[in-house]
């Protein structure tokens, strides 16, 4: 791209001398024609420089659209995602097949690319480092965007806002936020339910699990006083499980988004302007709404 507006400018830069080199300094004698003759290798000159600049910003556009369809991924002809699939509806099992929001949102950005989606099911803990050592193109596992996680991967745009909450038994003297003090708390590793139950009450207060789902399991057996989580799977637990409850005050609201490599912003590129597309006709929306059905007034 620099090399293409570079070649534009020089030729710019000819064109000036070339309309400085047409008006050369006129006889007194000649003095009226001489000035009509230069006032005419001036306004040549000008219209020549407006050509110019305008093929230049021509070629920095088709130069940024040629970055933006110009992305690599990790398998030719494919849209390598990693998730934990143990985060429903974002990201769960159905049969041998990994479902869900982020599964679809991750198949409908593939089809907008021209690729086929392949999904890497791993510890939610290990995604950023799959993505930053080149295993996947894109981490999309309800993934919160947050400075330190920025620090090393690229986001995309966010496309689903999502709400930690804190799952206690239904007799549970943990009635608010408030009284967590001094609690145990079970998180997923790695999440940002993790990161700020660990910074607000300390590591030695927290109880790590490699999946939601074990947390959850530690909280049912009293390993654990209660789980800090997103409020969609929160949800699905709780209606799987028995005796316990979500309460009613949020812990942190915070946006979802992917993670894709700072070394592939031509790729990071693509994934925007294909969300900016699914958000625009609806989609994005409608998968959501299939996961998560709105609420009746």
């Amino acid at each position: 791209m620099k090399k293409k507006i570079a070649l534009a400018l020089a030729g710019l830069m000819m064109l000036g001398l070339v309309g400085c080199a047409a008006a050369p300094a006129a006889a007194p004698a000649a003095a009226p024609a001489a000035a009509e003759e230069t006032e005419e290798a001036a306004e040549e000159a000008e219209e020549a420089a407006e050509a110019v600049e305008e093929a230049v910003e021509e070629v920095a556009e088709e130069a940024a659209a040629e970055d933006a369809e110009g992305f690599t991924t990790v398998q030719e002809g494919y849209l390598t995602m990693g998730t934990n699939a143990y985060f429903p509806p974002y990201e769960f099992y159905e049969g041998d097949s990994i479902v869900g929001i982020d599964a679809e949102i991750a198949a409908a950005i593939a089809e907008k690319l021209g690729l086929e989606l392949k999904i890497e099911d791993m510890e939610f803990d290990s995604i950023i480092t799959a993505v930053t050592t080149g295993k996947v193109d894109m981490g999309l596992a309800g993934m919160t965007v947050t400075e330190d996680r920025k620090k090393n991967v690229n986001f995309s745009e966010s496309y689903a806002t999502g709400v930690q909450v804190v799952i206690v038994p239904e007799d549970s003297d943990i009635a608010s936020i408030d009284d967590l003090e001094g609690k145990m708390i079970g998180v997923q590793l790695g999440t940002t339910g993790d990161i700020y139950c660990s910074g607000d009450y300390g590591e030695e207060n927290v109880e790590q699990f490699n999946k939601g789902n074990d947390a959850v399991m530690a909280l049912m057996t009293g390993k654990v006083d209660c789980v800090v989580i997103d409020n969609e799977p929160a949800k699905s637990y709780v209606a799987a499980n028995e005796g316990l409850k979500i309460l009613d005050t949020e812990y942190v609201v915070e946006e979802y988004a992917a993670a894709i490599s700072k070394e592939n912003e031509p790729l990071l590129a693509a994934i925007d302007a294909a969300l900016a597309e699914l958000k625009a006709d609806g989609t994005l929306d409608a998968i959501v709404a299939k996961y998560i059905p709105a609420e009746a007034e």
